[in-house]
């Protein structure tokens, strides 16, 4: 489960990054107001992390994310 909640953060900053690519506009800066905002800067770090982490995860478990229990 947490390996899709850490897919999904990292998605977020996918679809940030293609709102900077396409309409120079930066999402997480625009909904908390700057670049330079605490708020902004920790979700720039939590999305780092987790696309770190889901980028690991990916290796290590060749292509997989989610493996459900059986």
């Amino acid at each position: 489960m947490f390996n899709l909640v850490t897919f999904f953060i990292s998605m977020l900053g996918c679809i940030n990054w293609l709102c900077i690519g396409l309409f120079q506009f930066d999402l997480i800066a625009g909904i908390f107001g700057s670049q330079a905002n605490f708020v902004s800067r920790f979700l720039y770090c939590i999305i780092g992390i987790s696309a770190i982490y889901t980028l690991v995860i990916v290796i290590f478990r060749k292509g997989h994310i989610y493996t459900p229990k059986k």
